[in-house]
C-alpha cells in the first residue's frame, strides 16, 4: 500500500466546512492576533521625530519608507497582478485564478506579519511586533511562496484547501526562513531557495497527495484559448518588468540592491531569448509555444535571486539566465508529461520548471559564486557588508559560507517536501468541499458567472439615420 493509500479519506460525508465561515472566524482572529501583538515600528511611530534627534539623523528622507516603498509597490504589483494573471491561461479558470489568488494572497499577508514578526521583529522588552514597510515586503515574499504552490493545484481544489495550504505554507516558510538565514547564515536576497524551492516543492508536494487518476474527464477544461494566453502573458510581462525589484527589494542600500538590480535585469534578457530559440528548435515547423514564452523566460530571475547581490558579474547573469531558458523549455516539453505519467504529479502551472528547478540552480549557483568570493574582488570591508560577517560569524570565511548556502538549499528542499506531504494527507479530508474529477479547472462552482454571449436586438436592414433608405 502507498504512502498516499494510507491518507486515502472517506468517500461518504456531509460534513464541509463553508467560505464564509473561514473567512469571517479568520479575520476576526487576526483583528484580535494584532491588536494583542502588532505595533508600528520606530520609524513608522509618532516617535520617529524622537528617534531623529537622538539618532542625528538630519532628515525625514533616511526614513526607511523613502528607500523601500518603490521596491513594496512593484513586489505587490507581482503578488497581486503578475501571478493571479499568469494564471489565468485556463479557458474556464479565468475568474479562480485571479480571485483565489487575491484571496489567499489578502489572507496569507496579514498571518504572514504575525508569523515572521515572532521570528524576526519581537521586542522582548514589551512583547510586541515592530513592523514598517521592510515587514510588508517580507509578508509579501511570503505570500509568494504559497502562490507559487497555488500553481501546481490550479483548478483542482476549492478556495477553502486553498486557504489551507496557505496556512501551512506561510507557517513553514516562516520556520525555514528563520533556520536558512538567522540559524544557518545563509544570504538569499531574492529567494531562490526560500521562496522559489520551497514554494515549488512544497506545491508539487500536495499536488502529488492529492493526485486525481480520472482528472481526464475535465480534459476538455484544461487547455487554454486564445484570448486566456493573452492575459496569462500580461501577468508574465508584469513579473517580467518587476523581478529586478522582487530580488532588489531587501537588500542593503547602495551597492547591493544597485548590484541586484543588474544581475537580474541581465539573466531576464538572456533567458527570453534562450527560450524563444529552444521554444523555436524543439515544436513541429520551428513554432513557438505560448506556455514556454509565458513561463520559462521567467526562469532566470528566479535562479539569478540567492546571487543577485553578489558580484556575479554581468556575463555570469547572462550565463545563468542562459542555462535556466534551456532546463526551463525543455522541462516543460519533456518533463512535465513524464512527471504526470510515472510520478503522478500533475503540475497545472508547470512549477517544476519555473520555481523548484530554476530555485535549486539558484541555491548551487548562490553556494558557487560564495565559495569564490574573494577579497581581491570584494574588498575587505565589501566582503564583510555583502556577507554580513559580523557578530558570531566575524570569523566566517567565503568557503565555509558557500557551504552554509548549500546547507540553506538542503533545507528549503526538505521543508517543501515534508511540509507538502504532511499539509497533502490534511487536505484529502472530506471536508473542504474540493470538485469533483469532472468539474476541475471550472469557475462554474464558485462564481457566478455571466453568459457566454450577450443577447443583442436584431439590426435591421434599413438603419433610421440613412438619408436615403433605397441605397
Amino acid at each position: 500500500m502507498s504512502f498516499r493509500a494510507l491518507c486515502d479519506r472517506p468517500k461518504n460525508t456531509n460534513v464541509r466546512i463553508s467560505l464564509p465561515a473561514v473567512c469571517f472566524v479568520w479575520q476576526i482572529a487576526m483583528i484580535i492576533l494584532f491588536g494583542v501583538f502588532i505595533r508600528y515600528d520606530e520609524e513608522s511611530d509618532t516617535h520617529w521625530i524622537e528617534h531623529r534627534k537622538k539618532e542625528n539623523i538630519s532628515s525625514d528622507i533616511e526614513n526607511d519608507f523613502y528607500f523601500r516603498y518603490p521596491s513594496f509597490q512593484d513586489v505587490h504589483v507581482m503578488i497581486f497582478v503578475g501571478f493571479g494573471f499568469l494564471m489565468t491561461f485556463l479557458k474556464r479558470y479565468s475568474f479562480g485564478a485571479v480571485g483565489f489568488n487575491f484571496l489567499i494572497a489578502a489572507f496569507g499577508l496579514q498571518w504572514a506579519l504575525l508569523m515572521q514578526g515572532w521570528f524576526h521583529s519581537l521586542d522582548y522588552t514589551d512583547g510586541k511586533i515592530k513592523i514598517g514597510v521592510e515587514s510588508l515586503i517580507n509578508a509579501d515574499f511570503c505570500v509568494a511562496g504559497c502562490l507559487i504552490a497555488y500553481g501546481a493545484v490550479l483548478g483542482k481544489v476549492s478556495p477553502v484547501q486553498l486557504m489551507v495550504l496557505t496556512l501551512f505554507g506561510i507557517t513553514l516558510f516562516a520556520v525555514e526562513e528563520y533556520i536558512i538565514l538567522s540559524l544557518i547564515h545563509a544570504r538569499d536576497a531574492g529567494g531562490s531557495m526560500v521562496i522559489h524551492t520551497f514554494g515549488g516543492y512544497y506545491g508539487l508536494s500536495i499536488s502529488w497527495m492529492l493526485y486525481r487518476p480520472n482528472l481526464d474527464q475535465s480534459s476538455n477544461l484544461q487547455g487554454s484559448v486564445y484570448h486566456s494566453d493573452v492575459f496569462a502573458m500580461i501577468g508574465t510581462l508584469f513579473l517580467w518588468m518587476f523581478w529586478p525589484s522582487f530580488n532588489s527589494a531587501i537588500t542593503d542600500h547602495g551597492d547591493g540592491q544597485h548590484r541586484a538590480a543588474i544581475n537580474t535585469y541581465l539573466a531576464l534578457a538572456s533567458t527570453v531569448l534562450t527560450t524563444v530559440a529552444i521554444s523555436s528548435l524543439f515544436q513541429k515547423h520551428g513554432k513557438l509555444d505560448m506556455v514556454h514564452i509565458q513561463n520559462s523566460t521567467l526562469a532566470g530571475g528566479v535562479a539569478v535571486g540567492t546571487a543577485a547581490e553578489f558580484m556575479l558579474m554581468p556575463y555570469g547573469s547572462l550565463i545563468v539566465g542562459f542555462c535556466c531558458g534551456i532546463i526551463s523549455t525543455l522541462g516543460y516539453i519533456y518533463l512535465t508529461p513524464f512527471m504526470e505519467k510515472h510520478l503522478k504529479i500533475q503540475d497545472t502551472c508547470g512549477i517544476h520548471n519555473l520555481h523548484a528547478m530554476p530555485g535549486v540552480i539558484g541555491g548551487i549557483v548562490g553556494a558557487i559564486t560564495a565559495a569564490a568570493a574573494s577579497e581581491s574582488v570584494y574588498g575587505k570591508e565589501g566582503l564583510i557588508n555583502t556577507f554580513d560577517f559580523e557578530g558570531a560569524f566575524k570569523n566566517m570565511v567565503p568557503t565555509k559560507q558557500g557551504g552554509h548556502q548549500a546547507a540553506g538549499l538542503c533545507v528549503a528542499i526538505c521543508f517543501g517536501i515534508g511540509g507538502g506531504i504532511i499539509v497533502g494527507c490534511i487536505l484529502r479530508l472530506p471536508i473542504w468541499g474540493d470538485p469533483a474529477d469532472d468539474n476541475c479547472f471550472n469557475d462554474e462552482p464558485y462564481w457566478e458567472l455571466p453568459e457566454d454571449e450577450e443577447s443583442a436586438p436584431p439590426i435591421l436592414h434599413y438603419n433610421n439615420h440613412m438619408a436615403n433608405k433605397d441605397v
